[in-house]
């Protein structure tokens, strides 16, 4: 039987002997976690490739013919992949994602990682696919971001046996807690920086970090560095809810770029949850900035 919403389409009932296709249940696909990690994935996608002005709507339509994916991996990796910029034709695209996801497996695989993606799925627009492989990326390369935990969701699995559709509802994990998440780095050779250090020789004395979550700070700071009054209607000034102190925080972002910084790599919502590593990235940009200032 199948749930509730989810269609047969016709060039279904056409698959090969053997043959499997894998469908996103709807109603998992309106889960609030899902559609967050959604939308994370793609504001990390946008920050990341921001100077190649790509900008990312949908994961199904802009990443499943290979472009975005390929500039994506070129940034994370620092490797530049023998490949067509541009590919209209379906042959021309497949043979992009080929060469990307090869690069990408060659990569991936030596550190464990199950490959849960493959060109036909991903040029095929499976939305679970693009997820799978994004979370993978995002976790080996330690993307400074942090994925919705216990995000799951069921995927209806179509096969044909003898002639007949046989269908199987599964449920998918993509991603777990943070902790085991990230157990797969506590043993391979990564690159650490100061930030790391700091971490592990003194987290007794970051805490005073945490009193810039709410963003308040931040936002009165920017105004004491840019020197200029901040109006108080453009901030919470005593913020008592989640939203508010987002709200504040992106705010501070935004004076931020005004005085021609970076975009921070951090969200706003990383600050608000105490991730000192985080928050102290985004304070040590403000000190290198600004400390040549009078």
């Amino acid at each position: 039987m199948l749930p509730t919403g989810t269609d047969i389409h016709p060039e279904d009932t056409l698959m090969e002997e053997n043959a499997e296709r894998i469908m996103l249940d709807p109603t998992s696909r309106e889960t609030l976690k899902f559609k967050d990690l959604l939308k994370v994935l793609i504001d990390w996608i946008n920050s990341e490739l921001e100077e190649e002005r790509i900008i990312v709507k949908d994961l199904e339509e802009d990443c499943y013919d290979g472009q975005v994916l390929q500039k994506l991996f070129e940034k994370l990796s620092g490797k530049k992949l023998n490949v067509a910029e541009v590919t209209q034709s379906e042959i021309g695209q497949k043979q992009k994602l080929h060469t990307v996801l090869e690069a990408v497996n060659e990569l991936l695989r030596p550190h464990g990682w199950t490959v849960e993606w493959s060109v036909d799925s991903i040029h095929s627009k499976n939305l679970v696919a693009i997820v799978y492989l994004l979370v993978a990326l995002v976790m080996h390369f330690q993307a400074p971001i942090r994925l919705p935990e216990h995000v799951s969701v069921q995927v209806v699995v179509v096969k044909k046996r003898e002639g007949i559709l046989q269908t199987a509802l599964v449920t998918k994990e993509l991603t777990s807690t943070t902790e085991n998440v990230f157990i797969n780095y506590l043993f391979l050779p990564t690159e650490r920086d100061a930030f790391d250090t700091l971490l592990d020789h003194a987290p007794d004395k970051l805490n005073v970090v945490k009193t810039f979550a709410d963003g308040v700070y931040l936002v009165l700071l920017m105004g004491l560095l840019e020197d200029y009054f901040v109006p108080l209607y453009n901030f919470f000034l005593t913020p008592e809810s989640f939203e508010q102190k987002v709200h504040n925080v992106a705010f501070a972002f935004e004076l931020m770029q005004d005085g021609g910084l970076k975009k921070p790599k951090a969200r706003p919502e990383d600050v608000v949850n105490l991730n000192l590593k985080s928050t102290l990235r985004v304070l040590y940009n403000l000190f290198t900035n600004y400390k040549d200032s009078e």
